[in-house]
């Protein structure tokens, strides 16, 4: 089974760049959008109705501005947006599949860069995200989470650490919460599986970053250690353009 991710950064921007192409290329199990940037009312029918897949969309409030949406080839048991704090459900960032063997979440979590306001509603997202699959990890659940956590782990995972020290995506702060994060129970499936290989899912679009390979790892699959068994790989599919970001996957058993 394969289940991919991906911030398009506007998916009808994508679109333009092949993104159905790719959908039909790659053929996804299942995919997690992130930063769609559109409601359903936008969007032309050709991506509502992708030959072989449902679709489902979780857009803002706010008018072209992050959203999420996921493209299945098999109906879950039940589809469901947004986290516990009813704080964090304006912005579309989240959906929630429940299928038999795993309950997979789409996440697009909070950049932190505007100010220490927005820096602090990431990090209370974070916490809100943990205790809500911690609650589903409790009742015997396996979960998987894909999406653009906006935070980079450890120096192998951008180009420029000592740089970017004090910038959010980098923070100390955001640093600790991923050790704690994984430390209390959760896999960063593609570093566990290939733990000394560089590979970045973002760069900016500035200063020729994409053509110098000056990125960050970004993208990430997590899953509860009581879903190791169903871990066969991960990959960063740094070819795949269309995006800031490019796709990351996780191949099931």
């Amino acid at each position: 089974m394969q289940l991919y991710s991906w911030n398009v950064n506007g998916i009808r921007a994508a679109q333009k760049k092949g993104f159905i192409d790719w959908v039909l290329s790659a053929q996804p199990d299942i995919l997690g959008i992130q930063e769609v940037k559109a409601d359903d009312s936008q969007l032309e029918d050709s991506l509502k109705n992708i030959d072989g897949y449902h679709a489902f969309f979780n857009p803002a409030e706010r008018k072209g501005y992050s959203g999420t949406a996921v493209y299945y080839k098999q109906e879950p048991l039940s589809i469901r947006t947004g986290l516990s704090d009813e704080r964090f459900n304006h912005e579309g960032r989240t959906i929630i599949m429940e299928y038999p063997d795993f309950t997979f979440f789409n996440i697009y979590f909070p950049n932190g860069q505007k100010d220490d306001e927005r820096l602090g509603f990431k990090m209370d997202f974070y916490a809100c995200f943990q205790k809500d699959v911690d609650a589903l990890v409790a009742q015997g659940k396996r979960v998987i989470v894909c999406g653009d956590v906006n935070t980079a782990h450890r120096e192998i995972d951008l180009k420029n650490p000592k740089s970017n020290a004090k910038r959010s995506g980098f923070l100390p702060i955001e640093r600790a919460w991923m050790d704690q994060f994984l430390d209390s129970g959760y896999i960063d499936t593609f570093r566990a599986l290939y733990p000394d290989t560089v590979a970045y899912s973002w760069w900016s679009y500035r200063f020729n970053a994409r053509k110098n390979n000056a990125g960050w790892r970004i993208d990430y699959f997590f899953a509860s250690d009581n879903a190791r068994d169903l871990i066969a790989d991960a990959a960063i599919h740094s070819d795949i353009m269309g995006s800031d970001h490019c796709p990351v996957s996780l191949t099931l058993k």
